[in-house]
């Protein structure tokens, strides 16, 4: 036989308020160490890379997302919450993604590039893009983003080493896993 306290069957609304309330510090924590995680990746990236700017694209729906952390050279670098065109990321690249791809582009100017995508990147001053995807267990979380903007860049199989091992971390970070 086995013996309960009474605290265990407590019916009182003092109790439901209290799990209510543990659930939601415990839901509070778990952004706050996943938003330190990604801005301590960012900004080590940008160092490490000696690029103008390092972004996580973040997909809050169906390859619907926006940029929600950023590390910058300069403040006229940002594009914190900028979303991009709708009709440019589709199933199409969502799939290649998906697949584990990773684009490396030295000058987008030299690249072939449908219009849509090119004229987005010239919007954003990226003169170069490497771009790497965050795969969790249910999918495409995000995408790690390198962007020189003052010129082409030459990205090393280094770079890209460090991008995907980034990606890899933040992927499988429980603070992410769980978000």
């Amino acid at each position: 036989m086995q013996i309960h306290s009474f605290s265990e069957f407590d019916p009182s609304p003092q109790s439901n308020y209290e799990r209510g309330l543990q659930r939601v510090l415990d839901r509070l924590v778990i952004r706050m160490q996943r938003d330190a995680l990604v801005r301590e990746t960012i900004n080590l990236l940008r160092d490490s890379l000696q690029v103008d700017r390092v972004v996580l694209y973040y997909f809050y729906g169906k390859w619907h997302g926006q940029v929600t952390a950023e590390s910058v050279a300069s403040s006229e670098y940002s594009i914190f919450g900028s979303k991009g065109p709708d009709d440019c990321f589709n199933q199409e690249y969502a799939n290649l993604y998906l697949a584990g791809r990773v684009r490396a582009i030295a000058d987008i100017e030299l690249e072939s590039l449908h219009d849509c995508h090119k004229d987005f990147l010239r919007s954003l001053q990226v003169r170069a893009n490497l771009v790497v995807p965050v795969l969790i267990p249910k999918g495409l979380w995000g995408l790690l983003v390198a962007h020189h903007c003052q010129a082409p860049h030459v990205w090393s199989s280094s770079d890209i080493e460090q991008m995907q091992t980034a990606a890899n971390t933040l992927a499988t970070a429980p603070c992410i896993v769980e978000s």
